[in-house]
């Protein structure tokens, strides 16, 4: 079979200028870090302020009088709960075994019209369960994220950089105008700037010039993961639910109806036979996806996601244990024949919830 050629972002002659690693996720080529390195484009954002650039997320856009209605009878959450100029976040459930198709933040941009905004490779799944349509190829989405973001983005755009936390806003960004969320991936405050496509090398350089790092998905993948924040495709996907994952607090139980449910209400009557924990290791060498994990030296789970986490210096991992390895229990994780010494954690690793 032919090979597919991969989607690039509107930013993708920026990035190898500055010289960044490419490299393919979710059918995108995208910048996995820059000459700066991962663990200091980590450290930016956790101490300072990163700039990503995450175009491969996908935008559904759900217009018309009938999308409230059409969200609120496919998704998870509560929709009632937020008004016009809130973000939420929702899981697309496959309706028969209630395992997470994708998950998903929802913009209440305007009165009747919601940017759905799914993951990379998940776009055309998204379609085919909501009426919407795909702007993805219009726009950019630039994420300014860390304890600084928002007085680096001042300088750029004040209307930007006030956006509040869970809120949506249309506003100009150098005379262009984007749509800017205060959302993110990094267990850290900013915005998410959606900027048409043809203007978006503009704002990025101007984000940088401002004192801003460029920082790729290595360090976003780092960052997410101390945050204790689920990867689709790792800690959730096909066969896990909401339930095992452990975010039972997604799910609107008093709706009456959404795609999943009754599969859903059906598990959480008998209970779930695995529940999502993470994982903290001696040293600095990490868990790896796919490694096992022993109790009294019997395997009891997978590690879903591990990696090295720079603010810890120590290895941390996300995995699907029994649900009654509470942390603090001792156990060993099985790395290509390496065993590794770690107990059973509540995430996140670094930060608050």
């Amino acid at each position: 079979m032919p090979r597919v050629a991969l989607k690039t972002s509107p930013l993708d002659a920026v990035h190898r200028e500055a010289g960044a690693k490419l490299v393919e996720f979710g059918g995108w080529d995208m910048p996995v870090s820059y000459p700066t390195g991962t663990i200091a484009e980590h450290m930016a954002c956790r101490l300072d302020a990163a700039v990503f650039d995450v175009s491969h997320l996908g935008t559904v856009r759900v217009t018309g009088a009938d999308a409230f209605d059409a969200l609120q009878s496919t998704l998870t959450n509560d929709l009632a709960k937020i008004e016009r100029g809130r973000t939420q976040y929702h899981h697309l459930l496959d309706d028969a075994d209630g395992s997470v198709l994708d998950d998903i933040i929802v913009l209440w941009v305007d009165d009747d019209r919601f940017d759905v905004m799914p993951n990379a490779s998940n776009t055309t799944r998204v379609l085919d369960a909501i009426p919407g349509v795909d702007v993805t190829a219009e726009r950019a989405i630039l994420a300014v994220q860390g304890p600084a973001a928002r007085s680096y983005l001042v300088g750029v755009s004040e209307e930007a950089a006030v956006v509040p936390r869970r809120a949506v806003a249309e506003v100009e960004v150098l005379g262009v105008p984007c749509v800017v969320s205060g959302t993110g991936y990094t267990g850290e405050d900013g915005v998410e700037l959606a900027v048409p496509a043809a203007e978006a090398a503009r704002v990025w350089s101007a984000i940088v010039e401002a004192g801003v790092m460029p920082a790729g998905l290595g360090a976003r993948d780092t960052l997410r993961l101390e945050a204790g924040l689920p990867l689709h495709g790792h800690e959730l996907g096909p066969g896990i639910t909401p339930l095992q994952a452990g975010m039972s607090w997604v799910v609107a139980w008093k709706k009456a109806a959404f795609r999943g449910k009754a599969a859903l209400e059906a598990e959480r009557e008998r209970g779930v036979t695995r529940l999502l924990r993470g994982i903290t290791t001696e040293g600095r060498r990490p868990p790896r996806e796919g490694s096992t994990v022993l109790s009294n030296g019997s395997p009891v789970g997978e590690v879903t996601s591990g990696n090295f986490s720079p603010v810890l210096e120590r290895g941390i991992a996300l995995a699907f244990v029994p649900p009654q390895m509470q942390p603090g229990s001792p156990v060993e994780v099985d790395v290509r024949g390496s065993v590794l010494t770690g107990w059973v954690t509540k995430p996140p690793f670094v930060g608050s919830e």
